[in-house]
C-alpha cells in the first residue's frame, strides 16, 4: 500500500514563489493514498502569501493551510507535524516554501520507503551561497560534538518521515523551539533508527528575500548550544537501541 501521505512546508511573505511551489508540489500527490493532503502553514506573513493560498484552495481540495501557528519557522515546522500526525498521515515530507528544491526528486525517496524510517536529503551542492553551506557545517560538527552523531547534512529542507517515528520525538521539543529538523535528525540516528542520506540539488531561493539573516542565523545559533546543552542531558536517561 502507499500509505498516507502528507507534504508539509512553513511559509512566510512568499508571494513571489507560493503558487509555483503548490502547484509543481501538487503532483507528487498523485497515485497517493485519497486521505493524502499538502499542508502549508502561513501565520505572520505580510505580503499577498495568504491570499493567493486561499485562492488556491479553491482549485486544490487537498491543499490545507493552517493560519494560527506561530510566526517563526521551527515552531511552523512543530505544528506542522502535529497536524500529520494528529490527522492519520503515515508518511510526513517536509520541504520549504522558497522553490530551492526539486519536486521530481521526490519519487527516489518515496521508493526507498520500505527499507527506511526517515530519508533526509544531502545539499552537497548549495545555490544559496558560502555562508550557509558553512553554517550548516558547523551545525554538523556540533551534533558530533555534542551528541556523537556524524551526519553530511543536518537541516535539508527535503525529508521523509515515518509519522510514527516523528511522533516518539516531536514531543520532547517544545512548540517553539527553533530547529525541530535538526534534532529530529539527530534523534533518527543517535537512536538507530533505519535512515539514509540522499543527495538533492538545492538551488537558488526563486523569488523574494530570505528572511533569515546573518543576525539571526548567530542568534538562533547561540541559544542553540544552550538547547543541544539541555537536550542531550535528557537524552541520558533514554538508552539507545
Amino acid at each position: 500500500m502507499n500509505g498516507v501521505l502528507y507534504l508539509v512546508l512553513p511559509a512566510y511573505n512568499e508571494e513571489e514563489n507560493i503558487e509555483a511551489v503548490v502547484r509543481s508540489w501538487y503532483t507528487v500527490l498523485d497515485g497517493k493514498a485519497e486521505e493524502s493532503r499538502i499542508v502549508i502553514a502561513d501565520s505572520g506573513s505580510s505580503d499577498g502569501t495568504h491570499g493567493i493560498l486561499e485562492r488556491l484552495c479553491q482549485e486544490f481540495p487537498k491543499l490545507i493551510v493552517l493560519s494560527s501557528t506561530g510566526r517563526y519557522h521551527g515552531e511552523k515546522l512543530i505544528a506542522l507535524y502535529d497536524y500529520a500526525i494528529q490527522n492519520g498521515a503515515e508518511w510526513i515530507f517536509q520541504t520549504d516554501s522558497d522553490g530551492q528544491t526539486d519536486p521530481a526528486e521526490f519519487a527516489s525517496f518515496w521508493n526507498m520507503r520500505e527499507d527506511c524510517d526517515g530519508i533526509f536529503g544531502n545539499r552537497h551542492v548549495r545555490g544559496d551561497g558560502f555562508i550557509r553551506a558553512f553554517v550548516e557545517k558547523v551545525v554538523c560538527f556540533l551534533l558530533r560534538l555534542y551528541f556523537g552523531v556524524k551526519v553530511p547534512d543536518a537541516n535539508a529542507p527535503f525529508r521523509l518521515m515515518r509519522a510514527d517515528i516523528v511522533k516518539k520525538y516531536l514531543y520532547r521539543m517544545d512548540a517553539d523551539y527553533n530547529l525541530p529538523n535538526i534534532m529530529l535528525v539527530t534523534w533518527f540516528v543517535y537512536y538507530g533508527e533505519r535512515y539514509a542520506f540522499r543527495e538533492i540539488s538545492f538551488r537558488s531561493r526563486q523569488g523574494g528575500v530570505n528572511s533569515i539573516n546573518i543576525r539571526k542565523i548567530f542568534k538562533i545559533g547561540w541559544k542553540a548550544l544552550g538547547d543541544f546543552r539541555k537536550l542531550k542531558q535528557a537524552m541520558r536517561g533514554n538508552s539507545k537501541k
